[in-house]
């Protein structure tokens, strides 16, 4: 998934999902995200990423169904946040990221802001692609293959814009 917790990683199976509300938020504390792409080619991505006080450069290849190759590092903050200035795509992405664990499972919900405001999607990683999880209440429809909601298509076609 994209929090920077899951470094080195070389394999992604996730699903995606538009979030219904804002009880998701109840107890949970955001970090402030700011993510910018070098690439954003349909066969792979390559992103940068600052989480809080973390930075972070994450390679994603296309893959098929939900799965997909991820490579992720750490960085050093100050490089991460020149990248973002200077060789970034633009706009940049920012979001609010809550971590939220429902009967087991881990979701991920990321508030958008700026040019994606008003867009709140869910995510959660899995073991596989025939994985079961319960659907917190909040969670609404499953946007997993639907590329406008992919990040780096958003940093090209804001939210606010479609």
């Amino acid at each position: 998934m994209e929090s920077g917790g899951s470094q080195n990683r070389h394999e992604e199976i996730e699903r995606k999902f538009l979030v219904n509300g804002n009880d998701f938020k109840t107890g949970a504390e955001p970090v402030y995200i700011r993510q910018g792409f070098i690439s954003t080619h349909k066969e792979h991505v390559v992103r940068i990423r600052t989480c809080g006080q973390k930075a972070f450069i994450t390679l994603k290849s296309s893959g098929s169904g939900i799965t997909r190759k991820e490579y992720e590092y750490e960085i050093p903050y100050p490089d991460a946040v020149e990248l973002l200035e200077t060789f970034c795509l633009k706009p940049l992405i920012e979001k609010n990221r809550y971590r939220i664990v429902f009967r087991g499972t881990v979701w991920e919900v990321d508030e958008f802001l700026g040019v994606n405001r008003g867009l709140v999607l869910a995510e959660t990683e899995l073991g596989s692609e025939n994985e079961t999880f319960k659907n917190p209440p909040w969670l609404g429809k499953e946007v997993t293959n639907d590329p406008r909601y992919y990040n780096a298509r958003l940093a090209e076609f804001p939210y606010t814009a479609w």
